[in-house]
């Protein structure tokens, strides 16, 4: 922070200097505010944003910009641009469970492998989401980087670890599969590694442009204004760029090299002999050197016409270029040379300067000879275009113009972003979020878990939009899958706002309070409601929420999915919707079959429900087993959510018991006495039958389809707690009514596990 606060007064004091306190003061101001509108597109949120659909992670130390800027930022905007949400993230500080639920695509620019950058990338892949490497030059072979003259003037240390960050980049590529790269010299050389290579060329950002465009003003045109026609608060502008233009002049033609890095001596050594030709020829033509560059010590003789600058803040550059006539870019015929980009063609063709560059690689493939610019073979076709271009002003003004006019239509994030957008979304998997009420344990979750499964090894792209603000994870495991957790509403927004921008293909709500989030969500293209029951019942009148949740079956734009036979009946006889619909299922390999000893001191009785909720009805099993001998029978009670009551008899208490344990405490009880009034799909009967347990129940709506009085189960009509007692007496005295019903039970849980049923769940997500 300091650091940019000093350079923040360093550069206001220059302001001031040239155009006056009061005009810096405004100009200033209005840089930052125009900075700012072109970024606001991806500040839409002050909490941290949760979800987008593409994560860039970076790679590249941050003392070289450069890269990241025009690999990540200038990226960023073009797929932004588009309508593909981004983010970003810095390997080093990558947190592998969060950054798998933040985005359905990852581009990895210029990762070193690390075991965290590893683990992404299989992750990724295993929650079929696509994973994309990016590179912008072949530091990926050491047999490309020990071409590279610079690495010469290394100690054999420095060499050592340079190559070890080569062979780790050559690793998180290979590992990714696929590439993003900048030219067709550097496809050409992946494809040796990769089978796949997509080129995206390396572009002006929107700020590249705001700077330029600024910059030509300037020049150009301020200038020329007289001075009736400047503001008072701007005179002090005005005259600085007078002065500059007179001095400009008095300085005769200028020639640039901006040199990216000390690596590009060798560069200007290809036409070094040529340059100091023309300086000795045309007194009146000075070369600037800008960048990391020796000055050679023959040219000590004509260092009057020789200015040399340092680096410059990318923002500053393209003032140095437009204040030269030509731009010179020469490059040595390399492979890794003929892999490099037109960035130094791109940057003066913004400020309207030509360039001269050397015929190779992507100067070559993007520079129309003689038009957008001028491309030489040999020092003789150099010196002849350098001394075209100084003896020649209205031809150096066309091609720096009709450069300009080529790199803003097609070289820029907004002009070039087609195909970098076309190339996302053509790869990226259809994805499908689970809206849940919380990530807690009950029938109609672990519905949409299984559900969840199933499309995820059906190879879809699934995660969980979590709607409350209690559970602090990022990930889930339910079943051998693991699923991303995105927290829909962020914790510091007081204003409830959404913390994802990512485009979802299928939102499904899960619950009636679950609806709404999703319809205000403008990046869901369809909503899918998994009804699974009757919920405007869950409450009595005249609470609210009854109204609310009946709203939410009288959706037009909303496909209505079912897996229950009474929930498809209602919803198109009382809403008339078209519903979806497929039955339920069980895994029955969570459930271990358990012998039951009937001779035991005590009968144990399982009662399951929420003693909080009034359609569980958990009241009346309580009623019931108080009518039983307590001598005979021992009481556990296993609920998620509400506790025993003061009038429960309950030898034992089991809480919030594990999903994957459940099937423990169903195997060490006898019978579960089920008395639930209303259910989707009532899971515990079945769970029962698939351990080989016995089971008295009420009938209702979300049992009737699989319970068969006498075969699988008994039954008991609501309310008549003697006939339960008989029952559960029936079973305790009946060996034989035990071996029937054992039978029946595991027979019904055979044919509703889930392995017979998986391609109606898959269809009801077409």
């Amino acid at each position: 922070m300091p650091n940019s606060v000093d350079k923040f007064v360093s550069t206001f004091k220059k302001k001031a200097e040239h155009e006056g306190l009061i005009s810096a003061v405004k100009r200033t101001n209005q840089a930052v505010v125009d900075v700012c509108n072109i970024k606001r597109g991806s500040i839409r949120n002050p909490d941290k944003v949760e979800f987008v659909d593409t994560l860039f992670i970076n790679g590249c130390v941050y003392s070289v910009p450069h890269p990241i800027r025009y690999r990540v930022n200038h990226q960023m905007q073009q797929l932004e641009s588009r309508g593909i949400t981004c983010d970003m993230v810095d390997a080093w500080n990558l947190d592998v469970d969060e950054a798998l639920g933040k985005a359905r695509n990852f581009i990895i620019f210029r990762c070193p492998w690390t075991p965290e950058v590893g683990e992404l990338i299989k992750k990724a892949k295993e929650l079929n989401k696509q994973v994309y490497y990016d590179i912008d030059d072949l530091v990926i072979d050491t047999k490309y980087t020990d071409t590279i003259p610079y690495l010469k003037t290394m100690t054999k240390e420095e060499k050592a670890d340079y190559d070890d960050g080569v062979n780790r980049m050559r690793r998180t590529m290979l590992e990714c599969g696929r590439v993003i790269t900048t030219t067709e010299g550097m496809a050409e050389e992946l494809s040796h590694y990769v089978p796949e290579v997509f080129i995206n060329r390396n572009v002006a950002s929107e700020e590249m442009v705001y700077f330029s465009e600024k910059t030509m003003y300037e020049r150009d045109v301020l200038p020329g204004l007289k001075r009736n026609q400047i503001p008072v608060n701007e005179y002090a502008h005005w005259r600085y760029a007078c002065d500059r233009q007179v001095k400009r002049a008095a300085e005769g033609i200028k020639i640039g090299y901006f040199s990216g890095s000390i690596t590009h001596n060798a560069d200007f050594e290809l036409i070094h002999d040529v340059i100091v030709r023309i300086l000795k020829e045309h007194r009146n033509v000075h070369l600037v050197l800008v960048g990391e560059i020796t000055l050679p010590e023959d040219m000590a003789d004509i260092a009057d016409q020789i200015t040399i600058a340092p680096f410059c803040d990318w923002q500053e550059l393209p003032e140095l270029i437009a204040d030269v006539d030509i731009n010179v870019a020469p490059l040595v015929d390399s492979v890794f040379n003929r892999a490099k980009s037109e960035n130094k063609w791109t940057e003066a063709a913004l400020v309207k300067v030509p360039t001269i560059a050397s015929n190779v690689g992507a100067f070559a493939h993007e520079i129309e000879d003689g038009k957008t610019g001028i491309l030489c073979d040999s020092a003789e076709e150099w010196y002849e275009a350098l001394t075209k271009l100084i003896e020649d002003k209205s031809l150096r003004d066309q091609i720096g113009l009709d450069a300009y006019k080529e790199v803003k239509a097609h070289h820029t994030s907004i002009g070039n972003a087609g195909n970098l957008a076309d190339y996302i979304r053509r790869n990226q998997t259809p994805n499908i979020m689970f809206t849940l009420p919380n990530v807690g344990t009950s029938g109609g979750i672990l519905v949409a878990f299984k559900h969840a499964c199933i499309l995820q090894d059906a190879g879809r792209d699934v995660s969980i939009l979590d709607n409350s603000s209690s559970y602090k994870k990022y990930s889930i495991e339910y079943d051998g899958h693991l699923f991303p957790v995105i927290h829909l509403i962020g914790t510091r927004n007081r204003d409830g706002k959404f913390c994802i921008r990512g485009h979802i293909d299928q939102a499904v709500a899960t619950l009636w309070a679950t609806v709404f989030p999703l319809m205000e969500y403008m990046y869901a293209k369809e909503i899918l409601y998994l009804v699974q029951n009757y919920e405007t019942d869950f409450y009595v009148a005249p609470d609210g929420r009854r109204l609310s949740a009946n709203t939410t079956y009288c959706l037009d734009n909303v496909k209505y999915l079912t897996i229950s036979e009474w929930c498809k009946n209602w919803l198109e006889d009382e809403f008339h919707q078209k519903v979806a619909f497929a039955y339920n299922g069980i895994n029955n390999k969570m459930f271990q079959v358990v012998d039951r000893n009937f001779n035991a001191r005590k009968i144990r009785i399982l009662i399951e429900g929420d003693s909080e909720s009034e359609y569980k009805n958990v009241d009346e099993a309580f009623r019931i087993v108080d009518m039983l001998d307590k001598s005979k029978f021992e009481i556990w009670y296993m609920s998620y959510n509400g506790k025993p009551k003061d009038t429960y008899h309950v030898d034992k208490f089991l809480h919030k018991v594990p999903h994957d344990e459940v099937s423990k405490v169903y195997g060490q009880c006898h019978i579960l006495l089920k008395t639930s009034i209303l259910e989707s799909f009532s899971y515990p009967p079945l769970e029962m039958m698939a351990t080989g347990g016995y089971v008295v129940v009420a009938p209702n709506e979300g049992n009737v389809e699989y319970i068969k009085d006498h075969d699988n189960c008994l039954t008991y009509e609501q309310g008549n707690l003697a006939a339960a007692v008989k029952c559960i007496e029936e079973i305790v005295e009946d060996g034989e009514l035990r071996k029937k019903l054992r039978e029946g039970g595991l027979r019904t849980a055979r044919e509703r596990d889930w392995e017979s049923i998986r391609s109606q769940v898959i269809e009801l997500y077409r």
